[in-house]
């Protein structure tokens, strides 16, 4: 295998990092061979990008017993992101080099935040996920697919408008159509697309002549906050997928009826869409180890896993299976606790939860952190009384991993500019707060950097795990949300609109959602609903202003604070920095 001591990421961009390991990586006919994937049940796309038939796979391997279960999480972060992927694409190959047979899963980047200022999701330095270029421009089409399915919901839901409005019953009965009666003001989706598009979040449509469509309120939200990403994220066959894909709540009817795909018409073909995407994405590590990806980011508005089949598959190829979460551990791993491990009956031996320096600082009451402007000088020279007020944040995310029942882990994903005496503060204050920790250096060193995480991870892998949800599915909505706020979020209580209140008392009264998971939408800049707020809050009240539904995923979906489902581009977007080597095709500037 190569050797990836011969790169120095303190030289090279996280693009030619990636350029040069690719040079050396395996085909995806050998990563499969190497993990035990038969010839059937590998579906290439390229040589280097494959699909994996996960039914053939789970079918084979039924009575296997799963490996080791362990979700990657964060601190609440800076803008900056902490290096929650690059801890995990080092932690799999610190795990092999301990001889362990490890696999890994993270989601498939948004072109948003990769064309933004957060850039791909592919990690950083010696731990990546390759081959970087298809990777972070569309994979093997999944979001596309995501993207035209939702879409299509919604080229059904105005071509029905349009026609309903235009026709008298006796009409529409010549065309096989029945009036559904829909309201254009209690339409529930919007288009959809994988940017970062906020002139688009509320648009007007159907201007022109009667031919032109239904004029009307409209807009759209970024693909992976779509409730199909959810679907795709929790289906566990294609059976399972295509009754959910008739369940999506497209619009109500001006009685109150919900109106659903299914009564379009058009579920089966956006289901059709989807066929492809339902299998997992195989990739690699720079360092050869086998990475899934699949499902999309954004906890903090959508459910932010990658898929419980991913998982699944991976746990029954691999002694030890690392999977990463969206965001901090308040979002990303409350989702995968309460929600994907409730789905998948699938139970984690421990959590990594990846904490830097730089970030405790700014919880602590450092400047503001701003992406594309230098870090202030509090960020890189030692003081040691904003890292210990900081500490707090971290805290706070070690009780809600410990409220799970599982072994936290706290990985200080190592800077440079980081003082011993810092290091040695974190180390002594995450001991006293009851947890494992370690320093890991696996964004310059790769798996080499990382064995102190991969010890402490095996090492509490092998403590008895005490898993247990944080509710049962009997616990009706406003109280669950509650109980999140409280204990996850560390709010005093929770307050609602007037639309919020009433969306949640018919939901409580209503059997056909009972069950549903919860889906909380919130600020992944902050524990409290607003990004401005660091630290650990005190004294606040949650506002939930709106509950969305998504019947197909079976999600009910309180959205507090003014967070948005269409982010917005920035000033500095690292697109214009990505660029085309014309000679050779190959993409530069990805990071």
């Amino acid at each position: 295998m190569f050797n990836i001591s011969s790169l120095d990421p303190r030289k090279l961009a996280d693009w030619q990092v990636a350029e040069e390991a690719e040079k050396h990586m395996k085909t995806v006919f050998q990563l499969a061979k190497d993990l035990g994937i038969k010839d059937d049940e590998l579906i290439p796309m390229g040589h280097y990008l494959g699909k994996v038939d996960f039914i053939k796979v789970l079918k084979r391997l039924e009575k296997r017993p799963n490996g080791k279960y362990i979700n990657v999480t964060a601190i609440t972060p800076t803008p900056l992101g902490e290096g929650k992927t690059t801890t995990a694409m080092g932690l799999v190959p610190g795990l092999a080099k301990r001889g362990k047979n490890v696999t890994g899963a993270i989601r498939q980047p948004s072109g948003g935040p990769t064309f933004n200022v957060k850039g791909s999701a592919a990690g950083g330095g010696l731990s990546q996920c390759i081959p970087l270029t298809p990777f972070s421009l569309g994979l093997t089409g999944d979001i596309d697919n995501v993207t035209n399915a939702h879409n299509l919901a919604m080229v059904a839901l105005t071509s029905r408008l349009q026609h309903e409005f235009n026709y008298d019953n006796a009409t529409l009965a010549s065309k096989k159509l029945k009036r559904l009666d829909i309201d254009p003001r209690n339409v529930q989706m919007k288009w959809v697309m994988d940017f970062c598009a906020q002139a688009l979040r509320d648009i007007v449509i159907g201007q022109g002549g009667h031919m032109d469509g239904f004029m009307m309120s409209s807009g759209f939200a970024i693909t992976v906050s779509s409730e199909i990403m959810a679907i795709l994220a929790v289906s566990t066959s294609l059976k399972d997928m295509r009754e959910r894909m008739g369940k999506i709540v497209v619009a109500y009817s001006k009685q109150g009826k919900p109106v659903t795909t299914e009564d379009l018409e058009v579920a089966g073909a956006m289901t059709a869409w989807m066929v492809k995407a339902l299998n997992p994405n195989l990739l690699q590590t720079i360092e050869g180890q086998p990475v899934f990806v699949h499902a999309g980011p954004f906890a903090n508005i959508a459910v932010g896993q990658n898929s419980i089949v991913a998982d699944q598959i991976a746990l029954k190829m691999s002694d030890y299976h690392v999977t990463e979460s969206g965001f901090g551990a308040d979002i990303g791993f409350e989702k995968f606790w309460n929600i994907k491990c409730r789905l998948s009956k699938l139970i984690p031996n421990c959590a990594v939860i990846v904490a830097t320096v730089r970030a405790l600082k700014m919880h602590g009451g450092g400047p503001k952190v701003v992406p594309g402007k230098p870090l202030d000088a509090a960020y890189i020279s030692q003081n040691l009384g904003l890292l210990e007020k900081g500490f707090d944040n971290l805290l706070a995310h070690i009780n809600t991993v410990k409220k799970a029942g599982i072994s936290p882990v706290v990985c200080i994903n190592s800077f440079h500019t980081d003082t011993k005496n810092e290091i040695a503060l974190l180390r002594k204050l995450t001991d006293k707060a009851g947890a494992r920790v370690a320093v890991s250096d696996h964004w310059l060193k790769g798996g080499e950097g990382a064995l102190e995480l991969a010890d402490a991870v095996i090492d509490a892998c092998d403590e008895k795990t005490k898993f247990k949800l944080l509710y049962e599915d009997s616990l009706p909505l406003r109280q669950r949300i509650e109980r999140i706020a409280k204990e996850v979020y560390g709010a005093d209580g929770v307050s609602y609109s007037p639309l919020a209140l009433e969306k949640a008392k018919k939901y409580e009264a209503d059997p056909s959602v009972k069950g549903f998971a919860t889906c909380m939408v919130k600020t992944h800049l902050s524990l409290s609903h607003d990004p401005s707020i660091k630290g650990r809050p005190k004294g606040w009240t949650l506002p939930i202003r709106d509950i969305l539904i998504y019947g197909g995923a079976k999600f009910l979906v309180p959205v507090a604070g003014e967070i948005k489902l269409m982010p917005g581009t920035a000033s500095d977007p690292a697109y214009r920095r990505i660029d085309v080597n014309v000679k050779n095709g190959k993409v530069k500037g990805l990071f």
